[in-house]
C-alpha cells in the first residue's frame, strides 16, 4: 500500500436525514440484527488507522457503535443536513491524519481492498482525491463518489466552496486532480435508499 494505513481516517458518512426511508436514521436502521452503520465500520476498520462517524442525530448511540474501534463521532458544522460534502468536511477538519477515506453509512458490503486501491491510485496519479467507479457485466459504468479517498491539507477549499452555497459532489471534485479508480461488478457497493433497497439487502447475505 502506497500510503500508509495509519495516516488514512476512515469516515462513515450517516449524517443525512434519510429522507427516502421516511426520515428515519438511515445509518441505525437494522441489517441481519444489527445497524447497516455497524457493518460499515466493520468493513473499514482493518483499512484505516483512526475510525470516525459523520451523524448529525443519535450522537450517543453512534458512540457506542464506535466504542470498539475507537470511533469518535463528528456532527456538521453547516446547519439542515447540507448533504454528505458536509459530513465531509467535519471529517477533514477533526482528522489528525493526511488522508481521509469517507464511506457511507448504507453500503455494508464495501470491498476489503478499497482502501488500498484508492490510495495506489490516487498515489501514483499524484491527485488529491481518488473515487470509485463500477463497470458492470454489460460495460456499463456506473460513479460512486462518496466513496473517496482524498488529502487533508484541501479542506480550506471543501470550506469555501460550501461556503459558497455549492453542495454537489461531483462540482467540488471538478475543482481538484481526481482519479477514478474502476472496480468490477457494482454488488460491493450496493446501498441501501429505501426501505425496499433495504429489505433487498436483508434478503441476501453478501456481496458475491
Amino acid at each position: 500500500m502506497s500510503v500508509p494505513r495509519e495516516q488514512i481516517t476512515g469516515l462513515v458518512l450517516a449524517g443525512g436525514r434519510g429522507a427516502r426511508m421516511g426520515g428515519v436514521d438511515k445509518g441505525l436502521q437494522p441489517l441481519h440484527g444489527e445497524p447497516l452503520a455497524a457493518h460499515v465500520l466493520r468493513r473499514l476498520a482493518p483499512q484505516t488507522g483512526p475510525l470516525m462517524i459523520s451523524a448529525n442525530r443519535h450522537p450517543d448511540i453512534y458512540a457506542a457503535l464506535g466504542a470498539p474501534y475507537r470511533a469518535t463521532v463528528v456532527a456538521d458544522t453547516l446547519p439542515d443536513f447540507a448533504g454528505p460534502l458536509a459530513g465531509m468536511l467535519a471529517g477533514l477538519r477533526a482528522a489528525g491524519t493526511a488522508y481521509l477515506l469517507s464511506a457511507p453509512c448504507d453500503s455494508p458490503w464495501l470491498p476489503s481492498d478499497l482502501a488500498v486501491r484508492l490510495a495506489d491510485a490516487l498515489d501514483a496519479n499524484h491527485a488529491d482525491i481518488a473515487t470509485v467507479t463500477t463497470v458492470d457485466i454489460r460495460g456499463e459504468t456506473s460513479l460512486h463518489p462518496v466513496f473517496a479517498l482524498m488529502r487533508t491539507a484541501i479542506a480550506d477549499d471543501l470550506a469555501a466552496f460550501l461556503a459558497a452555497g455549492e453542495r454537489k459532489v461531483r462540482a467540488w471534485y471538478a475543482r481538484h486532480k481526481t482519479v477514478e479508480v474502476v472496480f468490477a461488478g457494482e454488488r460491493a457497493f450496493y446501498n441501501a435508499n429505501s426501505l425496499q433497497e433495504l429489505a433487498d439487502l436483508e434478503r441476501n447475505r453478501g456481496p458475491g
